[in-house]
C-alpha cells in the first residue's frame, strides 16, 4: 500500500516542482530517483524510499546496474519500480552506444571508457567484451567473449577473429573488468593483449586498445604503450 505524505512532507519534498523551476542539476540523486518511482511505501516517502535504495546499492552506479532478480529483493521494490529501474539503466546505455555510433572511436577515448564502465564496472566476475567498428571505427556491435578468469585460453583469439570478420569490422577493442578494483594489467593481460593484435593482424583488423575496468575507472593499455 502507497504512503500519503503529509503536508509538511509535501511541501519540503516536491521534486518535480523543483525539476521544473530549476532544472535537474539542482536535485538530489534520490530526489530524481524518486520523480520516477513516484510512491512511496506505508511509513516511508518517495523520497527517503530512493534513498534508501541508493544506500542498500552502495550507490547509484550499484543500482542501476542491478539485474532484475537482485532488484525485485529490494525492500520496497515490487515489479512495476523494477522495471522502471531496469528501463532507466538501458536507456542509459543505449545513450552511451548510440554515441560510438555515430562518431569516431578514436575521438572519443572518453565516451569508450564510460561505456565500458557501465557495461562492466559493476560486476563481480570477469568479463570480456569486444567492440567491433567499422573503417570509420565507428561501433557496429559490442558483444561478451569471454567469461570468468581471463586467461589466452579463455579468450580464444580465433573466435574472436571469426567474429570480426563475420561482422566486417575494421578494428577491435577489447575491454575487460578487474572486480578487484585495481585497474593496473596482469602480465596474463598484456600477453593476451599482444597474442590477439598479431592473430588480428593476419586479417588486417586493428586491435585499437584493450582496457581494463574498475567501478570507478578504465586503463587504456594503448596509453600506457603496452599495445
Amino acid at each position: 500500500m502507497n504512503m500519503s505524505l503529509s503536508p509538511a512532507a509535501n511541501v519540503s519534498e516536491r521534486p518535480r516542482e523543483r525539476l521544473l523551476a530549476h532544472g535537474p542539476q539542482v536535485l538530489t540523486s534520490a530526489e530524481l530517483l524518486a520523480i520516477i518511482l513516484r510512491t512511496g511505501i506505508r511509513g516511508c516517502s518517495v523520497v527517503e524510499l530512493s534513498h534508501r535504495l541508493i544506500q542498500h546499492c552502495g550507490g547509484l552506479r550499484g543500482l542501476l546496474a542491478a539485474d532484475a532478480a537482485t532488484l525485485l529483493k529490494l525492500p520496497g521494490l515490487g515489479q512495476a519500480k523494477a522495471c522502471e529501474i531496469l528501463a532507466i539503466s538501458e536507456l542509459s546505455r543505449r545513450a552511451l552506444e548510440e554515441e560510438l555510433r555515430v562518431g569516431e572511436t578514436l575521438d572519443q577515448p572518453a565516451r569508450v571508457k564510460r561505456y565500458c564502465m557501465s557495461l562492466l564496472g559493476h560486476l563481480d566476475i570477469e568479463h570480456c567484451v569486444a567492440l567491433y567498428l567499422d573503417t570509420r571505427f565507428r561501433l557496429i556491435i559490442c558483444e561478451e567473449v569471454a567469461r570468468g578468469t581471463l586467461s589466452q585460453a579463455s579468450i580464444y583469439p580465433r573466435e574472436v577473429v571469426k567474429a570480426a570478420l563475420r561482422h566486417h569490422a575494421a578494428a577491435i577493442i577489447l575491454a575487460h573488468n578487474h572486480p578487484s578494483g585495481v585497474a593496473e594489467p596482469s602480465q596474463a593481460d598484456i600477453a593476451l593483449t599482444q597474442h590477439l593484435r598479431k592473430a588480428l593482424g593476419l586479417v588486417d583488423i586493428r586491435l585499437l586498445d584493450h582496457l581494463i575496468v574498475t567501478p570507478g575507472s578504465a586503463l587504456s593499455l594503448a596509453e600506457q604503450g603496452l599495445l
